[in-house]
C-alpha cells in the first residue's frame, strides 16, 4: 500500500519544525497527524504547551501554529504495509519539500525528529540547500511518540521532549 503524508501544519512565524516519518493507518484513516489513541504526541504537546489533547483537531492545529510549531513528515509518500516505520520500503520513498517549507518559514531554528526513523529518512533523502545550511538550523532526535516505541514510558518521553520549551 502506498501511504501519503498530509500538508504541513505551519505558518510563516514557526520556530520549531517537528518531523515524523509517515502517517500510520489510524492517522491516514482520520486524516490527522498522530491520530492513534495510544500515540503520546498530543498528550506531550498538551503537557508542554497547554494545548488540550481533547480539542477538535482543527483547533489543536491552530494552537500549534500559535505556539510557533510546525508539524510535517519527511516522507511525502512511500510503500508500507501497516503502520510500522520499519515496514517503509526505503527505495519507494518520495521526500517532502523540506527546503521549500524552510523557505516559507525562515524563523525555524530547530528541526526535531519524532523518532529515529524520521531522523534516518531525513538524513538519507533530504539535502538542505546551501541557503538553508547557512542558517545553521539545529536538528535533534527525540524518542518516538508512537505506541510501537514502548521501550520508553510516557514520563520519560515527556521529560526528553521538554527540550522544546528551553
Amino acid at each position: 500500500m502506498r501511504a501519503s503524508s498530509f500538508l504541513p501544519i505551519a505558518r510563516a512565524d514557526a520556530r520549531i519544525l517537528i518531523l515524523g516519518s509517515l502517517p500510520g493507518l489510524a492517522s491516514l484513516k482520520q486524516q490527522q497527524y498522530y491520530a492513534h489513541p495510544q500515540n503520546a504526541f498530543w498528550r506531550i504537546i498538551e503537557a508542554l504547551y497547554g494545548i488540550p489533547a481533547w480539542l477538535p483537531y482543527p483547533e489543536r492545529c491552530l494552537h500549534v501554529m500559535q505556539a510557533k510549531l510546525a508539524i510535517w513528515d519527511v516522507c511525502q509518500s512511500a510503500q508500507r504495509q501497516g503502520s510500522l516505520d520499519s515496514a517503509i520500503e526505503k527505495e519507494s520513498v518520495i521526500a517532502n519539500d523540506i527546503n521549500g517549507l524552510l523557505s516559507l518559514c525562515p524563523d525555524i531554528a530547530l528541526i526535531v525528529f519524532n523518532g529515529l526513523a524520521a531522523a534516518s529518512l531525513f538524513k538519507k533523502h533530504i539535502k538542505l540547500n546551501h541557503h538553508m545550511e547557512t542558517m545553521h538550523i539545529q536538528t535533534m532526535t527525540l524518542p518516538s511518540t508512537s505506541p510501537a516505541h514502548a521501550g520508553i514510558g510516557f514520563d520519560e518521553k515527556l521529560a526528553r521532549w521538554k527540550v522544546l520549551c528551553t
